[in-house]
């Protein structure tokens, strides 16, 4: 393990440990009562790039969990409910997607308006908000509302969390530490599976409660820890104009060359007046497309429709219930593996090759789980390419999407680049899991007898991005923000 976070943490800084609860406590009450800039001296919690990075992506994590919880509960609460396909997919298995769409379309706002860190911590809150009352709910429609409410959660931390790292990391490190929010990712994604398998038949039928409720802990754990991340030194210097206080905390940081960083940022500003309003304007038209394109390319990947139905995908392969969900931990286990050979490459290859190398994988994998499927090949062999789509995914894709979009957009709309990136790619996934169920279902669905058009479908799209990326996608590596919006706004 020291060796995972020395790779990711070359300058081995010593972020700090919490001493006990009554400390912590006293540190926040402090914070609460002065400016940010300021409380970065006392705070002690957060030490170092790594340790603020750490902090702000295990947002990440309950993004993962909670993205992938929802495949352990999807066959009972079917089955408790007696729903049909079409509601089961709306507001069963997508309801938290819709609130995800909602929430990085307007998480923008509250992230440019009142800063990157109290967003942060109002996104643990809705966490928590939703995990009890999803688990705790009598119908389907409370359950949708409550999903709802973690997908907000998901939408927003999905512009904010990747925003805030990149702001406060360096050109050499911008890749690995933002790639931290993705790693995050997909170790909840991990945990949700095992936690489902651990779970199943805990509380008889009601085991999927548990699954559900559980996600608690992580959420109070992360809200808790978020208070003592300094703010955004961007953020200070780009909307409030307090250099004093955005100084402060690049000292605190270590960062190279202060004055260097602010005069650069501050001449961004002047050269670029751009603002909320005319965000969609021609300038930033190359940016906004490529931020699309990476975003639609994730989703068509059929990543999520794999993730969410791990289980009754395996099951269709002809493996029994009890198996299917203990070979989905296996699924969560290839994908944080191969996501730290993505934080390693990241900074080393560039995001391009990633892309390139994740895309071969992609096409490779898929067409090989619709042979599968369509011969009717053993389920071993059909659950070895699913792996490697998983291995594909979590080199290419995965590790890339949140570190493109967040480093491409100019620093004053940044956090509105951020969602709209976001958006896009969370209208998508909505769309793939909200029509899945028409496609999949066992009884009613159009491909209930051999789903292998499915997979199919998406090696097709898997060939346009390899086009996509070897055409039209720059490399960021090494770069700082001030000189790729130099480069890309034009």
């Amino acid at each position: 393990m020291q060796q995972i976070i020395n790779f990711i943490n070359p300058e081995n800084r010593n972020w700090g440990t919490l001493k006990n609860l009554s400390y912590f406590t006293e540190q926040i009450n402090e914070y609460s009562m002065s400016h940010d800039s300021v409380t970065i001296n006392k705070t002690k919690f957060s030490e170092g790039l790594f340790g603020i990075s750490l902090i702000a992506a295990l947002a990440g994590f309950i993004f993962g969990f909670d993205t992938v919880v929802i495949s352990g509960a999807n066959l009972p609460i079917k089955e408790l409910w007696n729903t049909s396909p079409w509601f089961h997919g709306f507001f069963i298995m997508s309801m938290a997607l819709w609130g995800t769409v909602v929430g990085s379309i307007f998480g923008g706002t509250p992230t440019d308006k009142y800063g990157r860190k109290k967003v942060l911590i109002w996104i643990g809150l809705l966490f928590t908000a939703s995990a009890i009352g999803s688990a705790l709910a009598q119908d389907p429609y409370t359950f949708s509302f409550f999903r709802f409410i973690g997908g907000l959660g998901i939408g927003i931390s999905s512009v904010a969390a990747p925003t805030y790292i990149s702001e406060i990391s360096t050109p050499s490190t911008r890749g690995r530490l933002g790639a931290m929010y993705q790693f995050n990712i997909v170790f909840g994604i991990l945990m949700a599976f095992l936690s489902n398998y651990f779970l199943q038949g805990l509380g008889g039928e009601n085991d999927w409660r548990w699954m559900l409720g559980i996600m608690v802990v992580p959420a109070g754990i992360y809200t808790l820890m978020v208070f003592g991340i300094p703010e955004s030194p961007r953020w200070l210097i780009s909307k409030k104009n307090d250099l004093a206080g955005a100084r402060m905390i690049m000292e605190k940081l270590k960062i190279d060359d202060i004055d260097g960083v602010i005069n650069s940022i501050q001449s961004q500003q002047e050269s670029n007046k751009l603002s909320a309003g005319n965000f969609f304007n021609s300038k930033n038209s190359r940016v906004i497309w490529l931020a699309f394109m990476v975003a639609f390319f994730n989703q068509v990947s059929g990543i999520n429709f794999i993730l969410y139905y791990a289980p009754e995908i395996l099951e269709r392969a002809g493996l029994a219930a009890k198996e299917s969900l203990f070979n989905s931990i296996a699924i969560g286990g290839t994908n944080l593996v191969f996501t730290f050979v993505g934080l390693y490459l990241i900074d080393r290859l560039g995001r391009k090759t990633l892309l390139l190398i994740g895309s071969v994988g992609y096409i490779l994998s898929l067409a090989m789980v619709a042979w599968s499927f369509y011969a009717g090949a053993t389920p071993s062999f059909l659950l070895s390419f699913l792996l490697l789509f998983i291995a594909a995914h979590a080199v290419g894709q995965g590790a890339v999407i949140w570190v493109f979009i967040s480093e491409i957009f100019p620093n004053r709309v940044r956090a509105l680049g951020q969602s709209f990136g976001a958006s896009v790619h969370w209208v998508f996934a909505a769309l793939i899991t909200l029509i899945t169920p028409v496609f999949l279902d066992k009884e009613s669905g159009i491909f209930k007898d051999n789903p292998w058009p499915i997979f199919a479908f998406f090696a097709a799209m898997m060939v346009m991005q390899l086009v996509w990326v070897l055409t039209k996608m720059p490399e960021t590596k090494g770069i700082s923000l001030e000189q790729l919006e130099k480069d890309l706004i034009k």
